[in-house]
């Protein structure tokens, strides 16, 4: 699980919320610190570059928010963001700055890290996405099985038991997740990796990656 690591995922000098990942060792480990953390943060932003907007809804000032766009506290967006028409943002949500949220994606309880894109149609729960991760149009994380039972991270014969009922995807930095891609509760999906359109993806991917389906990943050159 090495390569899983938030030390190996993410280059934490590209999030406002740094400081929560820094106290962990893999990045599920903050899902449920996530909300706490936007309220403390919140709090201390410069008022001179974020405004409040709403109770727990800090929206930096030059971010550019779509009039139609529903945004639920505690949230942050951040500098230079872009949050588009129709976009629906439920809560405990951190938006990096030069973020994409685009028509019609919903977030819930996650970190976008700087450069990140959601642009189309995206489904993003209880995921973390790292420095200029992309999901294609339609491409979704499932954060809940179907069985409600917890989540396992598997690396071949590798487990980890996060003890968490709602666990989406992690995205390393630069990870680029096709049109209309399924993220299956407990994926890890290693840097600089990209997954091929329409596939379902479980488990961890390692990073330098290509995804073409199940048993059937390449290394990039």
């Amino acid at each position: 699980m090495e390569q899983y690591k938030i030390s190996n995922l993410y280059n934490l000098e590209e999030t406002i919320a740094s400081e929560l990942l820094a106290q962990a060792e893999f990045p599920w480990e903050v899902l449920p610190k996530i909300s706490g953390f936007i309220l403390e943060l919140g709090s201390k932003l410069s008022k001179d570059k974020f405004t409040e907007v709403k109770e727990n809804v800090w929206i930096a000032n030059s971010a550019k928010v779509a009039p139609t766009a529903c945004i639920n506290g505690p949230a942050i967006i951040d500098e230079e963001a872009e949050v588009r028409h129709c976009a629906f943002i439920r809560g405990n949500a951190i938006v990096g700055k030069g973020a994409v949220v685009g028509n019609s994606t919903e977030l819930k309880n996650v970190i976008l890290f700087n450069k990140v894109q959601v642009p189309h149609y995206n489904y993003v729960g209880d995921s973390i996405l790292g420095f200029k991760a992309h999901m294609g149009a339609g491409s979704i994380t499932s954060n809940v099985k179907s069985d409600k039972t917890l989540v396992v991270v598997k690396n071949g014969e590798e487990k980890v038991e996060t003890g968490l009922k709602k666990f989406g995807a992690m995205l390393g930095d630069n990870v680029e997740v096709g049109c209309n891609s399924v993220l299956n509760p407990g994926t890890v999906i290693g840097r600089n990796s990209n997954i091929y359109p329409t596939s379902m993806v479980r488990g961890c991917i390692p990073e330098g990656s290509i995804y073409k389906k199940q048993g059937e990943i390449a290394k990039k050159h």
